[in-house]
C-alpha cells in the first residue's frame, strides 16, 4: 500500500519505518530540512534500539523515502498519517497547530479519496477539527474530493518502540459509519492485516472513543506510578520496604506488577503532557479530574525526593560538595530528556553550590543542549558540571552517588571499585536498583525510595 507519514519525529519515524518493513511504499514528510538531510544521509535523529537497521534496510529497498515536498507527499499516500508533535500549550492543553496545519496541506493538494489518520496523541474532538480544516481548503479551492478521518493512536514505549509496533498488544482504530468511513475501515483493515494473523488485535470503535482511549491509558499508568511513589514515601517513614509491598500487592491478578515501581518521578514526552491535556479537556466540559490533579502534583513533588534526601544527609548548603550522577535520560534506552527527573536534581545540586559529574550511555549530547536552556539564566552554574566518559569516571572523588535512570549498565557495578572511587560510600538510588541489605553488608550507606529498612552500613 502507498502510505504517507507526516512528521518524522519519534512516532512518525517508527511508524513509517515499520510499515515499510512490512512491504508498504512509505513516503515520510517533514518540514525540517536538517532532519530530512540526516535521514537521507543514513543517519537517525533519535535514539531507538533497532530503528537504524530498519530505516537503512528499507531505504536500500526503495520502500522508504524522506522529503520536504508537501505536494508529493499528499499525492503519494492513499493513507495519510498525521504524526506531528502536539506539545503542551501554556494552559496545559495540547497545541494542535501542527496537526491542523498538516490537515490544511492535505486539503490544498489532495485530488482523490484519502484516508487521513490521526496518529499523534490528540484530545477528543480533534478529528472534527482535522475534517473541518481539510474541507475548508477544498471549498476555498472549489474542489470536490472524498475523504475520511480516522483515529489510530500509538501505544509505543520509548526504548522498545520497534518491538511494540511489530508485536502490538492492541491496535485501536476509530472510524465513523459513513460510506467514506466504511471505505477507510477496509483500508485500515488491509493495512494492519499482518498483525492479526495469529489472533485479532484490532479494537474498532467510534472516533472519539479512540481518541479518548490513548489519554485514558496514559493517565492510568501515570496514576499507578504516582500512587506507588506516595506509598514509598510513607514506607520510608513507617519503616516498611516498598519492594516487599510491591510484590505483595502485585501478586493480586486484579492489580498486577506493571508500573508499580517506586522511583524519583516519571518524565518523557507522553505522561506529563497527556495527563495535563486530559485535565484541560475535563475543565472544558465543566469537570475537575481530582485524581489526575493529584497524580501530577505527586509526580512534581517526587522529582525533588532525591534532592531532599541529599540535603537531609549533607545540609542545605552544598558548597564544596561533589556528587556523581548516573543517568540523565527520563528512562533507559532513549536519549529523551523531556521532563527528566535528572534535570530537577541537577538544578537543586548546582544551585545549592555543589559540583556534579554526570554519565549517561546515550543522552550526553541531548543533555548538553537541554541543560544549556535550563540554565540560560545562570550559565555560570554549568561550569560546575562535568560530563564523564564512563560510570567510574563520574565517581572519582564524589561525596556520594545518585542514580536517576535505570540503565542495565548500572545494575551490577563492581561495588569494590565504586567504593574505592567515592570519597564516602554513600548512594542515593532513585530507581531502587540495589538491595538495601546487600548494600549495607558491602559497607555502603544506601538511600533508596521507600526502602528505609537496613539503609545504613
Amino acid at each position: 500500500m502507498k502510505i504517507t507519514i507526516i512528521g518524522t519525529g519519534y512516532v512518525g519515524l517508527v511508524t513509517g519505518a515499520c510499515l515499510a518493513e512490512l512491504g508498504n511504499d512509505v513516503f515520510c514528510l517533514d518540514v525540517d530540512q536538517k532532519k530530512i538531510d540526516i535521514l537521507n544521509s543514513g543517519g537517525i535523529p533519535i535514539h531507538e534500539p533497532g530503528l537504524a537497521e530498519i530505516v537503512s534496510r528499507n531505504r536500500a529497498f526503495g520502500r522508504l523515502k524522506f522529503s520536504t515536498d508537501i505536494a508529493a507527499s499528499v499525492a503519494h499516500g492513499d493513507i495519510q498519517f498525521i504524526a506531528v508533535g502536539t506539545p503542551p500549550d501554556e494552559d496545559g492543553s495540547a497545541d494542535l497547530q501542527y496537526v491542523v496545519g498538516a490537515a490544511r496541506n492535505i486539503g490544498k493538494h489532495m485530488k482523490g479519496f484519502k484516508v487521513i489518520v490521526d496518529k499523534s496523541t490528540v484530545p477528543v474532538g480533534t478529528a472534527d477539527r482535522v475534517r473541518a480544516a481539510i474541507q475548508q481548503e477544498l471549498d476555498a479551492a472549489g474542489k470536490e474530493a472524498k475523504f475520511s478521518v480516522v483515529s489510530n493512536p500509538e501505544f509505543l514505549k520509548e526504548g522498545a518502540a520497534v518491538e511494540d509496533f511489530m508485536r502490538p498488544d492492541r491496535i485501536v482504530i476509530g472510524c465513523d459509519d459513513t460510506p467514506e468511513g466504511q471505505h477507510a475501515h477496509t483500508q485500515m483493515k488491509t493495512l494492519y492485516a499482518p498483525f492479526n494473523r495469529n489472533h485479532e488485535r484490532t479494537f474498532w470503535m467510534d472516533v472519539r472513543s479512540a481518541e479518548f482511549t490513548k489519554y485514558a491509558a496514559n493517565a492510568m499508568l501515570a496514576t499507578r506510578i504516582s500512587f506507588m511513589n506516595e506509598l514509598a514515601n510513607l514506607a520510608d517513614q513507617v519503616g516498611a520496604d516498598i519492594e516487599a509491598v510491591r510484590h505483595g500487592i502485585g501478586s493480586d491478578p486484579r492489580i498486577g506488577y506493571s508500573f508499580l515501581y517506586a522511583g524519583c518521578g516519571y518524565g518523557g514526552s507522553c505522561f506529563p503532557k497527556d495527563v495535563q491535556a486530559l485535565e484541560r479537556t475535563a475543565r472544558d466540559y465543566g469537570q475537575d479530574l481530582l485524581i489526575l490533579r493529584a497524580v501530577e502534583a505527586v509526580n512534581d513533588k517526587q522529582k525533588h525526593v532525591l534532592g531532599n534526601k541529599i540535603v537531609a544527609r549533607f545540609g542545605d548548603d552544598l558548597s564544596g560538595k561533589h556528587f556523581a550522577l548516573w543517568g540523565l535520560a527520563f528512562k533507559p534506552n532513549t536519549d529523551d530528556m523531556r521532563e527528566a527527573s535528572s534535570r530537577v536534581l541537577l538544578g537543586e545540586l548546582l544551585r545549592r553550590g555543589a559540583s556534579v559529574a554526570v554519565y549517561d550511555p546515550v543522552a550526553i549530547a541531548e543533555a548538553k543542549r537541554v541543560l544549556a536552556l535550563d540554565f540560560a539564566d545562570s550559565p555560570a552554574l554549568l561550569q560546575r558540571l562535568r560530563f564523564a566518559a564512563d560510570p567510574m569516571d563520574a565517581l572519582a572523588g564524589a561525596d556520594a552517588l545518585a542514580i536517576v535512570t535505570e540503565w542495565k549498565a548500572f545494575r551490577s557495578p563492581d561495588f569494590a571499585q565504586v567504593k574505592q572511587q567515592l570519597k564516602a560510600p554513600v548512594i542515593f538510588d532513585g530507581r531502587n536498583l540495589f538491595e538495601p541489605a546487600i548494600m549495607a553488608e558491602a559497607g555502603f550507606e544506601y538511600h533508596g525510595i521507600g526502602r528505609s529498612v537496613l539503609t545504613r552500613a
